[in-house]
């Protein structure tokens, strides 16, 4: 399918690791240029080396942090002017499954105002200042990344999904004039480069193999296995693409069918 997004530029939060960085890969394979910040320069430095080899887009780097508007500022200004504009927005910069999981008599309130600093006021200071230049080329795509915590009780972090889930409605309600749309896609039980170890931590604690607690964790997953990241970045390429134009203010789950709530 083409996707005709072919020289568009594209800055990716959290850029990467893990979905971030799947979704940098599949935007370079459209030739879409792209700026990724992150807070470790070494990875950044990696993937940039990476992508710039196996697909000769254009990738511009900065160390980041969207907990600070001068940080984030700087990033996104950079890279709009050493790639020629901005036409996508990925926020995907946050910790995986949030700092604050409960019970309750352990959650620490500073953790959790650290989880959505992160999350949802650093998608709005990335979105905030992205916008602007998406107008002016009378095009634009944000691609908000949560989390199936949005629709599921128990971990307390999972708040600053459903939050996300107002942030991008608001947000297509707005920018919907200007030819931009503004989606939510929540991933469920995703592998990333990070699961192989914490999977073998978790085995080593509870005296099991890491095929024991991968089964575990995708016994109520219908198509009964992880998501891959990969998956995750294809559904966001698309919609960047002019094909979902008229996707927006949408949350989308790519979780394997897991549970048994129904959503109209």
């Amino acid at each position: 399918m083409e996707l005709s997004i072919t020289g568009k530029k594209a800055i990716i939060t959290g850029g990467s690791k893990g979905i971030g960085k799947a979704i940098a890969r599949e935007l370079a394979k459209e030739g879409v240029d792209l700026g990724l910040c992150a807070r470790n320069e070494s990875d950044l430095i990696e993937t940039a080396d990476e992508i710039t080899s196996n697909y000769g887009v254009k990738v511009f780097t900065a160390v980041a942090d969207t907990r600070d508007d001068s940080s984030i500022s700087m990033f996104i200004d950079g890279a709009a002017s050493n790639l020629g504009g901005l036409d996508i927005l990925i926020n995907n910069a946050a910790a995986p499954g949030g700092l604050v999981m409960g019970p309750l008599d352990q959650a620490d309130p500073l953790e959790l105002i650290k989880d959505i600093d992160t999350k949802v006021v650093g998608y709005l200071r990335s979105t905030k200042k992205s916008v602007p230049y998406m107008k002016k080329g009378e095009w634009g795509r944000i691609i908000n990344i949560g989390g199936l915590a949005a629709r599921t009780a128990g971990a307390i972090s999972g708040m600053r999904n459903l939050a996300l889930v107002h942030l991008t409605k608001t947000l297509s309600n707005e920018l919907g004039q200007f030819g931009i749309t503004a989606n939510i896609i929540h991933p469920g039980a995703t592998r990333t480069e990070r699961t192989q170890p914490m999977q073998e931590n978790i085995a080593h604690t509870q005296g099991l193999s890491v095929e024991d607690i991968e089964k575990k964790a995708t016994q109520f997953i219908d198509i009964q296995r992880m998501v891959e990241a990969e998956e995750i970045a294809s559904l966001a390429v698309f919609l960047c693409s002019p094909r979902a134009s008229a996707i927006t203010g949408e949350s989308i789950a790519a979780g394997g069918g897991v549970g048994t709530a129904v959503f109209s």
